[in-house]
């Protein structure tokens, strides 16, 4: 192996010239200059594949005990190495940018999610540039790098079809190429998807069998083809992240149906068995107990018998929809062992950013926004009967019950959010890496932790840790390689340390012990008051206790209080401090301290804008409002588009259909409330104009619509109600046409394109007394419905 010739610790790598003989003719036969050679990394350095799935719980996947197929897992693990104490922490945005680091999360600024940062450097959303991602190091070393799937990691404030890009994966994110989303989830059958920074509509339809996990594998196998054929002597670092399985849980029926009846016993004896197949297995220890429910999560006994048809259904969609990602997983896989490089490629398949998300509330959810809106009591148990075929479908946006996610921690206590327990922290993590794994089908039990990550593949990759990126000095990395753990199974541990928080769920993690306080129940987003944090009650557990069963803090006073010192000491160091539990605050830009793009009650609007999410357009919500739209109607007349916001699940439009002006409000894809003008729009330019007269008396009321055509009024009717907190976490706002879903059925988003022209479409908030203003912790609950 020839040595490699590169300072790599300066980024970009500079430039050297080469001195020498200068000739005055390039015929001279003393003319002579070394080849052009591209950057490579140094030799043998191994293709990198790292899979990052959502929401999944340490107990769902067959690999670790769990009821959900995933022989791709089950095929890497017999060739690699399983991980049964690998952390994240606890939410997806936070463990996506620490994975992407390899620093802690409030160190990247990402102490929650985007939707509620603040100005405090550890809550604010924005990575330092003093600390590049590993894209950026691997792609400046010669790796072709591309994502494919979810970023979570762009504050809202840039999320916008115009940036800035800085903190986007094709941007400043060292990725070469991206296909995928920006937000926290995305609806499966009808995504908002971005190539690179352009904003791209799928490639098919749910009717033509469109799916996103499938069209994402087919991206990445077709770039992965690609970059073989065009640079073989390069290696790869593909970034293959999913939605899967984040709600909504969208799978095709014949994959959901193979699960019918594997639940009907409930998440109680779900949980048992997972337990006894986790240690027939080994991927827990002999003596590991199974800890006990929670008196704030119901026992399936005590569940309505009518409803337990309905939250069979949704745990078997569930499974279904986690087999699909792993099959899907598994064609990439496929494609590159074809390409005969799969033995040096290291890949890391991460079962989930956090433990499985309790979200969905105690009963679940056909449409996770009525519950978001504050309606869930819309969804009647006869109304979730009458819709349990249509769990999984375009027609659905489903999530599953509290319960079904407790289950899928097993053997751990809580959920996704929890960061103090391990139940919300703690990953089935699998490593595959022939050239580099001696022992296939091995288990490590080290204490490893996302942000591991980043330092083992550059250390696998021979590359050291850059000083320098851009300009700009770096901060060490804060993660430990994993690399020493890959051929010494009993070697110890080298991650001995570790903090973690989350909304105030908090522990720390020191030499096998851990001590914890659960501060909020992921769940309960509204309504109760919080404990002061000096008034939590904290847990102490020892090494020898892998499911944190048997609470020790009676017996050892002295270690909890020098392990909450330390937990102090660390969160200092990593800005974790100041813990933030607050809610309107955080909620609301110009309180929480961090940009907004929306100024004042009134915003314009121009033809072909689109893709803008909601935290980008001005709030109608419980209040009137005004669009008016000056166009230019052809000869013939018109049809199409002027505006819509939301979808099939959620939202409002004001379009032209056979000539004539309708506004059209969607309350959760149940009720449709249709005004139509009487008369079609004349011919030239006009401004047609919508008034919504809000009803006013609380949330959620309704209001008169009034259509009119210049100064002429041609229509006007009822709303009957609105939401008043959030119409969608995907859907957007768009000029001219609508993407996604359409807000109604009287037209398709491909022949929504309005046929004339707009010049311009202004959206204006009344001045009413009727105005009524979201309770700050209502929003809350819209915030955390985005991770």
């Amino acid at each position: 192996m020839s040595p490699d010739q590169h300072a790599r610790t300066m980024l970009p790598i500079p430039d050297r010239p080469s001195f020498g003989l200068t000739t005055y003719d390039a015929k001279d036969p003393d003319t002579a200059y070394p080849p052009i050679e591209p950057l490579v990394p140094p030799e043998g350095a191994p293709n990198v594949l790292i899979i990052l799935l959502d929401d999944v719980g340490f107990g769902a996947s067959s690999t670790f005990g769990g009821p959900c197929r995933t022989p791709t897992a089950d095929r890497l693990a017999s060739g690699g190495l399983r991980y049964n104490r690998f952390h994240t922490t606890a939410l997806c945005a936070p463990s996506r940018q620490a994975l992407l680091t390899g620093r802690n999360h409030h160190s990247v600024g990402m102490g929650s999610i985007t939707e509620t940062a603040t100005s405090a450097p550890g809550n604010s959303s924005l990575r330092p540039n003093t600390k590049a991602p590993l894209a950026m190091t691997l792609k400046l070393n010669g790796y072709s790098t591309a994502q494919f799937g979810k970023c979570h990691e762009v504050p809202v404030w840039q999320s916008s079809p115009l940036g800035p890009f800085d903190a986007w994966p094709a941007g400043g994110g060292g990725f070469e190429k991206f296909y995928g989303f920006i937000g926290g989830e995305n609806n499966q059958w009808d995504p908002a998807l971005y190539d690179g920074t352009t904003p791209v509509e799928p490639p098919g339809t749910p009717e033509e069998g469109y799916h996103l996990t499938e069209d994402l594998a087919d991206r990445a196998i077709s770039w992965v083809h690609q970059q073989k054929a065009l640079m073989p002597d390069k290696p790869f670092f593909v970034y293959f992240a999913p939605g899967a399985t984040h709600a909504p849980h969208h799978v095709p029926k014949e994959w959901t149906d193979r699960y019918k009846g594997a639940f009907d016993d409930g998440w109680d004896e779900q949980r048992e068995r997972t337990f006894r197949r986790q240690k027939e297995l080994g991927v827990i220890p002999a003596d590991a107990e199974l800890t006990a429910r929670h008196a704030e999560i119901t026992a399936w006994a005590d569940m309505p018998d009518e409803l337990k048809p309905v939250l069979a259904r949704e745990m078997e969609v569930y499974a279904g929809f986690l087999e699909h990602t792993d099959h899907h997983i598994g064609r990439l896989i496929d494609a590159i062992e074809d390409l005969g490089v799969l033995d040096n490629t290291i890949i890391y398949y991460i079962i989930g950013d956090n433990g499985a998300s309790a979200e969905g509330t105690l009963n679940g959810a056909f449409n996770e926004m009525a519950n978001f809106n504050g309606m869930a009591a819309l969804e009647t148990p006869e109304f979730m009967l009458s819709k349990v075929d249509e769990f999984g479908s375009p027609s659905s946006y489903n999530h599953y019950s509290v319960g079904w996610a407790w289950a899928m921690n097993a053997p751990f206590q809580w959920t996704k959010q929890v960061a103090s327990h391990w139940g919300g922290t703690r990953n089935a993590t699998i490593v595959h890496w022939p050239n580099g794994i001696a022992e296939p089908g091995g288990l490590r039990s080290q204490f490893t932790h996302v942000i591991d990550v980043a330092p083992t593949i550059l250390e696998a990759a021979g590359l050291p840790e850059p000083t320098m990126v851009n300009g700009v000095q770096q901060s060490p990395i804060e993660g430990t390689s994993m690399l020493y753990s890959f051929n010494e199974a009993d070697t110890p541990e080298r991650h001995d340390l570790q903090y973690f928080e989350m909304f105030a769920n908090r522990g720390i993690y020191y030499k096998g012990w851990t001590a914890v306080t659960k501060h909020r129940t992921p769940w309960i987003m509204v309504g109760g008051k919080l404990p002061a944090f000096d008034e939590d009650v904290w847990e102490l557990y020892d090494g020898n206790d892998y499911s944190q069963a048997r609470n020790l803090v009676a017996d050892r006073p002295e270690m909890l209080a020098k392990l909450q010192r330390l937990w102090l000491i660390e969160a200092t160091k990593y800005n974790v401090l100041p813990m933030d539990d607050r809610t309107s605050e955080r909620l609301e830009p110009t309180m929480a301290g961090r940009p907004t793009l929306i100024r004042g009650d009134s915003q314009q609007f121009f033809p072909g804008m689109g893709r803008l999410s909601e935290s980008s357009v001005v709030s109608i919500k419980n209040k009137s409002f005004s669009v008016t739209a000056e166009v230019v109607v052809p000869d013939g007349g018109v049809q199409g588009v002027i505006i819509a916001q939301g979808g099939r699940f959620g939202g409002w439009v004001l379009y032209v259909k056979a000539g004539k002006a309708k506004f059209v409000y969607n309350v959760l894809g149940i009720q449709e409330f249709a005004i139509e003008a009487g008369t079609p729009i004349p011919e030239g330019d006009h401004q047609v104009r919508m008034e919504f007269a809000y009803d006013g008396g609380g949330l959620a009321k309704g209001g008169n619509v009034t259509l009119y055509y210049g100064g002429t009024e041609v229509g006007a009717g009822r709303v009957g109600a609105t939401q008043p907190l959030i119409f969608s976490a995907d859907e957007t706002t768009d000029i001219g046409y609508e993407s996604g879903t359409t807000v109604t059925s009287d037209y398709s988003a491909r022949d929504s394109r309005f046929t004339g022209k707009i010049n311009w479409v202004q959206l204006d908030l009344g001045k009413d007394d009727h105005d009524h203003f979201i309770d700050p912790e209502e929003r809350l609950r819209i915030a955390l419905s985005r991770q």
